[in-house]
């Protein structure tokens, strides 16, 4: 039974989870529409492109057990990043075009050098708890990054910036990963998703209680004072 369960958490978790990789394609339509990022960052982009590559190296036989279900997610993971991020560097300015790609090789080479280390001078447990350790603190972080977006939603008293089905997917996401670490009794997938599951929740609370409410005049000049 247990075994059934961690199984369908698994599948469900990769099933969110594509859901969420798949959420910057109408993004990248209009950029590709436009031909140009305008003014918004790549970073994440890079950023979750590296969370990815960690968490398909930890759910592989030789570094996790009974964890391929975390590589098969983050694999597509890895996949849909890394043409987010190409898409970026074609049409970006070129200054963040230079950016970006400093970025991609530094991240590159980090990638390498925790792949190699963890095959030749860690065995076992050792292995599991570093990459593990690294995968869940950038997961961390990665989920950290809405608390900016809520914050304005607060602030503007509107959740133009904060659409339903991407914090539903978030919280559907972190939920299903979360239990299926739990049920596996392993922290390095437990921790971050839990915290993914309770920064879901928050952003669905903020929309039930603003996605009636339209920013007024005197919010937005409040705003631009503090600016």
């Amino acid at each position: 039974m247990e075994n059934t369960a961690h199984l369908i958490m698994g599948i469900l978790g990769n099933i969110f989870g594509a859901a969420l990789f798949l959420a910057p394609v109408v993004t990248f339509y209009y950029v590709i529409r436009r031909g140009s990022t305008e003014d918004f960052s790549g970073i994440p982009y890079v950023v979750c492109l590296l969370n990815c590559l960690l968490y398909t190296w930890y759910g592989m036989p030789f570094v996790s057990n009974d964890n391929i279900l975390v590589s098969l997610s983050d694999g597509l993971g890895v996949v849909l990043e890394a043409i987010y991020v190409c898409l970026y560097l074609v049409y970006s300015p070129p200054k963040e075009r230079r950016k970006i790609m400093l970025m991609l090789i530094a991240e590159l080479i980090m990638f390498t050098i925790i792949a190699v280390v963890s095959m030749t001078l860690l065995h076992g447990t050792g292995r599991k708890i570093l990459v593990g350790v690294l995968a869940a603190a950038l997961s961390v972080c990665m989920y950290g990054a809405p608390l900016s977006i809520m914050k304005l939603v607060i602030e503007t008293r509107s959740v133009e910036y904060m659409p339903f089905f991407l914090s539903l997917f978030v919280f559907l996401c972190g939920l299903s990963w979360f239990v299926y670490g739990i049920i596996g009794r392993d922290a390095f997938v437990a921790v971050p998703n839990g915290l993914g599951t309770l920064l879901g929740v928050a952003q669905l609370i903020l929309y039930a209680i603003f996605r009636d409410s339209s920013p007024t005049k005197s919010h937005i000049e409040g705003l631009l004072q503090n600016a």
